[in-house]
């Protein structure tokens, strides 16, 4: 049902009375369809019921003045009256005939069907009968027609007419039975349609009742949080429920609760912070009233301490200067000291170098030593081999062999001592890089030193000309104090007409009633920041010229003092400048 509820009031209307008329449109086409039942009941009873009734009546009264007109005929004596009689009873027998037919069309029920083939055979010999009798009346056979009359022709008759009841009797049990159709379907008709026009009247009286509170309710909350918005109350809890109009009314004055909840809360935080800054801005104009008059005094302590300082730093660009000198000449010789140890690697690299071809010059000379031993070797088999003719060869390739084993001992020993002097060589060429790298760093530590001390000469130089800047700086602070003497009675009147108009401005914003959650929140952010400390650029200018008039002067400094924020209780922002 939440969809319903956002419907707009129109559509809304629009579906209760639709809604309604649905209910008066089932309760028309029951009753239509209950009428229709009763008349089709009692179309029944006259158009199909009655009328073969009336048909049968009629083939019966028929009948009986046939017979009538026989027993005429058998009383006449006149052929005159024969003939007039039996045109007559002529005409009943087509009447008769005709009658059957008729009534073979009415035919309806099943159990008319089942009778009508006996009553359609007994009036055939009922008048199959006629002609015999009217015959024998002609003859003047009173007696035998008078016997045809009252016997076979009366049992036929009888016979046709029991038929012809049975069927008056099914009519009659059917228009009985329609009758009651038509009775009992009036009946349950009337209790229905009693019921459902109640209900109906119930239904109408449910949806009136329920759109009326639904439209009725919100637009009372309205009403209610207009009058509490009216009277200052800004507490109100209002909720919207629905998205129709008066849920839109509800948002729209939510909306509008919240922010002049807002705009009261901000109001009255602004006048306590607005209150408590001119309280504070009262107290600072008596913190500056006095502190102006301590810098008066300190002014002048300033003058004196700036002179000294101007001899110092007079005396330190001098000493600067100096330094700067000897930094330059220490300088140089480092860069010479450096050269001179990249010089000393480079030839420690070389002989490292030599070291190493020596030393695979010593592997050479001890493979050939090897070689030797082994071919002395060779000779002295083969000179044992020879005998007696070897002997002064074996002797000799003793002494190649004895050669090359001292050869190839004293190769190691010179290897074992070459390798040695490349390991230590290796260590001096490491401690010389090593001596290389911190002269390096010896030269860049000593043109920074250059540069820093270059940096202190230029900065001594800039100091010197600043602090001319600031003695002239001093006298424009002389004025500027005269100045702000004027600004402080100023700004005290200021801060008094402030602090009465937020006062003012609370007492008026105090009619309000506003949630503690609501008014918490705003305070929260309500405290005083602190001012932050003031500083004056002093740029350089030339020496000050004669002062026209302090008033120029006195209203620029209004200016800046107007747009400056207000200071806290810091009591260091009022000594900067």
């Amino acid at each position: 049902m939440k969809w319903f509820y956002n419907l707009k009031i129109a559509t809304k209307l629009i579906a209760t009375f639709l809604s309604v008329i649905v209910l008066v449109l089932g309760l028309g086409v029951f009753a239509i369809v209950q009428l229709d039942k009763v008349n089709t009941a009692s179309t029944d009873i006259s158009t199909n019921w009655l009328p073969t009734i009336r048909t049968l009546a009629q083939l019966k009264f028929t009948a009986a003045r046939i017979r009538s007109f026989e027993q005429q005929h058998i009383m006449a004596s006149d052929p005159k009256e024969f003939d007039d009689i039996e045109q007559n009873v002529n005409k009943q027998i087509d009447t008769l005939l005709a009658l059957r037919k008729k009534y073979e069309g009415q035919i309806t029920e099943p159990e008319e069907r089942a009778i009508y083939p006996d009553v359609v055979k007994a009036i055939d010999i009922f008048v199959g009968e006629h002609p015999k009798i009217i015959a024998l009346s002609r003859q003047n056979k009173d007696q035998e027609a008078r016997a045809l009359f009252k016997g076979d022709s009366t049992k036929n008759y009888r016979q046709m007419v029991e038929l012809v009841d049975k069927l008056v009797d099914v009519n009659d049990n059917g228009s009985e039975k329609s009758s009651k159709t038509a009775d009992e379907t009036y009946a349950s008709a009337r209790i229905w349609i009693i019921g459902m026009l109640a209900v109906c009247v119930a239904a109408a009286l449910a949806l009136a009742i329920w759109i009326a509170r639904l439209i009725s309710q919100p637009l009372g909350e309205a009403v209610k949080v207009a009058r509490q918005v009216a009277d200052g109350d800004l507490t109100a809890d209002i909720r919207q429920n629905s998205n129709d109009e008066t849920g839109q009314l509800l948002g729209a004055l939510k909306l509008m609760n919240d922010n002049l909840l807002r705009i009261v809360s901000n109001v009255r935080t602004g006048t306590d912070t607005i209150s408590t800054a001119s309280s504070e801005i009262a107290t600072g104009n008596m913190d500056l009233s006095s502190r102006t008059e301590q810098q008066a005094g300190s002014l002048e302590e300033t003058a004196s301490a700036m002179e000294e300082l101007t001899s110092t730093v007079k005396q330190n660009a001098d000493n600067a200067r100096q330094a700067n000198q000897l930094a330059v000449s220490a300088s140089a010789v480092a860069i010479q000291g450096g050269n001179v140890v990249g010089q000393v690697v480079d030839t420690m690299g070389s002989i490292n170098e030599s070291s190493r071809k020596i030393v695979d010059i010593i592997s050479v000379i001890d493979g050939i030593a090897f070689q030797t031993n082994i071919l002395a070797l060779n000779a002295a088999v083969e000179a044992a081999r020879a005998g007696e003719q070897g002997r002064g060869f074996a002797v000799v390739a003793s002494e190649v062999r004895s050669l090359a084993q001292r050869s190839s001992a004293a190769a190691k020993e010179i290897k074992t001592l070459i390798d040695d002097s490349v390991a230590k060589v290796d260590v001096g060429s490491k401690l010389v890089e090593q001596a290389g790298s911190t002269m390096d760093e010896v030269v860049s530590s000593v043109k920074r030193v250059t540069d820093i001390v270059g940096e202190i000469t230029a900065a001594s130089q800039e100091q010197s000309v600043g602090l001319d800047e600031i003695n002239r700086a001093i006298t424009q602070m002389d004025e500027v104090t005269q100045q702000n003497a004027a600004l402080v009675e100023e700004a005290a009147a200021a801060a008094q007409s402030l602090q009465e108009q937020a006062s003012n401005l609370s007492q008026t914003v105090s009619v309000f009633k506003l949630d503690r959650h609501a008014l918490a929140q705003p305070q929260s952010h309500a405290h005083v920041a602190p001012a932050p400390k003031r500083t004056v650029n002093i740029t350089p200018k030339p020496a000050p010229l004669p002062a026209k008039s302090s008033a120029p002067a006195a209203s620029s400094a209004r200016k800046a003092i107007a747009t400056t924020a207000p200071a806290a209780d810091d009591s260091g922002s009022w000594e900067q400048f």
